[in-house]
């Protein structure tokens, strides 16, 4: 029974994308065709156990899907075609269409051109991607990428209703469109390669099995666009890569650097591969792509018989071309890299130290680790180990984070001068007088210094620089308001620290606030009109509307505030009044009650949950309506009225139009 199980696993895994493909053709629906194709699998689940493998299990799942599908086509046809007209033609196009291996393979083209379509985001068409093509489990993606797998469920489903909706055609891209398309599925094969080939998370430096069907779908997608250069590119690219694997760890699963590793253990047959894929690229010619050139520098590392025999002056250059067609900061710190073996370390650190203010990087771990390992080289080892420091407090995978920290460690600490930043950081915040608001403010502000500087910085060597390149990272292109925030909690920082030169280089940005417009008449009135609205949002929202007051303040009125006759009610310091159409509402609302809050919960608070007395109204046990109900409950009701479709916040109530 596990031997079936097992051959029925391996079956599909291979089959999985040429039969939903086919279906796909069929039925027009890539969402229908996996449904229709996994009914054949459960159909083998149930059968094979019992009756045996059949001789050629692949056509016996192809048969078995096919016939679910006309059976489909015809229940939703048979109002338009008679059944016998119908059952001709589908017998027609599947002997039209479904004859050749030529068909075969341009379906699974457009499959994965399908699954990879960029109105898709990044996540899903990785999810969606694994599960058509690489016919593995949501629960073996989510494992994979160690998400929830009702995450990942979320993530094909909303991915395969999206395709419907837009009404994605199941055909092959031609013309100008063709060079962007494909460059999509190119990057979706390469991101799933390089989450197994580096963890971003976990305990593990790699998942070997990322890798490895990402090769599959690479090689898959060779043989389907055979005159792609770039397809042959990203192939040896990832053969070259994955050859260094058992290279990559050492004993306990730590990484090693490419300059330490034993080449011996690096996969010749894998190398042979690449090198064949790359003659293929270069075969077809053309001015190379960005995977060609990426193939060209681990072309490079692969035939080199040691480190110290790497052409790092060639790979430089190729970086150089890299980074002139594909200009990002990753790129460009990978260039580093090779400028700082082929050039020496201060011709690498220069490149660097101009990124340390980019945004893409604010948060990756490599940028201060190769920033230390420059340092460490030009001997500057005490700036080097607070930059091994800060990239291992970056670091998510466990097995980077416990390397960069060894790092650290392995250079001596000075005696510490003065309390370091982090120090100086949580005596700030630990200080008294300070709420809990402003503690919450202050420490995100803290936090991010922390970060881009290092918690082992001394405070007394902490410039206005610093600050200035911390700030632009991460919130260069952030609100006014919002810059400055940050800029006063700095100022803040700096005058406790007696350090005010802190936020020298921090101006103050003019805040322009955008004026916001109310809701139309013919919405209010169509709100007003609604017969399912509960009298307590329709006395709400009406008293909002007419009293253009504050919702903090109508929701903290109480019935004993309440002056019916003059349409008021006083609301801390002040007044809060209304018109007629509120009056009619309210007298219904308080129903006799003589004391409490006004606007009340729908039930009871549970027994772990008491409120303050202020907010527990002593007539009915129910606690005053939260702020963060009322807006949920708004936006409900509003998204049918919203262009958008998001719904209206409450504060649109306050606004004429």
């Amino acid at each position: 029974m596990t031997d079936v199980h097992r051959t029925i696993d391996a079956v599909w895994k291979l089959q999985a994308a040429r039969i939903i493909a086919g279906l796909t053709r069929m039925v027009h629906d890539v969402g229908l065709a996996e449904e229709l194709a996994q009914d054949a699998l459960v159909s083998a689940l149930e059968q094979w156990p019992a009756s045996g493998v059949p001789d050629n299990p692949g056509a016996w799942l192809t048969a078995v899907a096919k016939r679910r599908a006309v059976d489909h086509i015809r229940r939703s046809r048979r109002l338009e075609h008679g059944q016998g007209r119908l059952a001709h033609e589908l017998e027609r196009q599947d002997r039209e269409h479904g004859s050749g291996g030529d068909t075969e393979q341009d379906d699974v083209l457009r499959l994965m051109f399908v699954s990879c379509h960029p109105v898709l985001p990044t996540e899903a068409r990785v999810a969606l991607t694994l599960r058509l093509l690489g016919g593995l489990t949501t629960g073996e993606i989510a494992r994979a990428f160690l998400v929830g797998e009702s995450q990942i469920a979320r993530r094909i489903a909303a991915a395969k209703r999206t395709l419907a909706e837009e009404r994605v055609p199941f055909e092959l891209p031609g013309g100008p469109e063709l060079a962007a398309r494909l460059s999509s599925v190119l990057e979706v094969v390469y991101l799933i390669f390089n989450e197994g080939y580096s963890a971003t998370s976990g305990d593990d430096l790699t998942r070997p099995e990322l890798c490895l069907e990402a090769l599959r779908l690479g090689r898959l997608l060779a043989g389907l666009a055979p005159h792609e250069a770039e397809v042959h590119g990203l192939v040896a690219l990832m053969e070259l890569q994955a050859s260094r694997s058992a290279a990559r760890t050492g004993p306990s699963g730590e990484p090693v650097l490419l300059h330490e590793q034993n080449r011996g253990r690096w996969d010749r047959l894998l190398i042979r591969r690449g090198f064949t894929a790359m003659l293929r690229a270069r075969e077809i010619g053309g001015p190379p792509g960005p995977y060609v050139l990426q193939a060209a520098i681990a072309v490079c590392h692969a035939q080199a018989r040691s480190a110290e025999e790497t052409d790092w002056a060639r790979i430089a250059a190729l970086y150089g071309a890299l980074a002139r067609l594909l200009p990002t900061p990753v790129v460009q710190l990978n260039r580093a890299v090779a400028l700082g073996m082929a050039h020496g370390p201060a011709a690498g650190l220069a490149l660097v130290d101009s990124l340390t203010g980019d945004p893409a990087l604010r948060d990756y771990h490599l940028l201060p680790s190769v920033r230390g390992d420059l340092l460490a080289r030009l001997g500057r080892l005490e700036e080097a180990r607070l930059e091994f420091e800060r990239a291992a407090s970056l670091a998510g995978n466990v097995a980077e984070h416990a390397f960069l920290h060894r790092r650290a460690a392995e250079i001596p600490v000075p005696a510490a001068p003065g309390p370091t930043l982090g120090q100086a950081a949580r005596e700030f915040l630990e200080r008294g007088g300070l709420d809990a608001g402003t503690v919450r403010s202050y420490g995100q502000t803290l936090r991010r210094l922390r970060l881009a500087v290092g918690d082992r910085t001394p405070l007394a060597s902490l410039t206005a620089d610093h600050v200035a390149r911390a700030f632009t990272a991460a919130w260069g292109e952030a609100a006014a308001a919002t810059w400055n925030r940050h800029r006063s909690a700095v100022r803040s920082f700096g005058a406790w620290a007696s350090m005010e030169h802190l936020a020298a280089g921090l101006d103050r940005r003019a805040e322009t606030r955008p004026r916001t417009r109310g809701i139309g008449p013919a919405q209010l009135e169509a709100l007003w009109n609604r017969p399912d609205l509960p009298l307590r949002e329709r006395t709400l929202w009406r008293l909002l509307h007419e009293s253009a007051a504050g919702v903090t303040a109508v929701l903290s009125l109480n019935v004993e505030d309440l002056d019916l006759d003059d349409r008021r009610a006083r609301a801390g310091g002040s007044w809060v009044s209304w018109r007629s159409g509120t009056a009619r509402l309210l007298p219904d609302l308080v129903a006799g009650r003589t004391r409490g809050p006004l606007f009340l919960t729908d039930r009871r608070p549970g027994p772990s949950r008491v409120p303050a007395q202020a907010d527990l109204c002593p007539e009915t046990g129910r606690r005053r309506l939260s702020y963060e109900r009322a807006e949920y409950l708004f936006k409900q009701a509003t998204r049918s009225l919203d262009p958008a479709g998001d719904g209206y916040t409450l504060r649109r109530l306050r606004y004429p139009t």
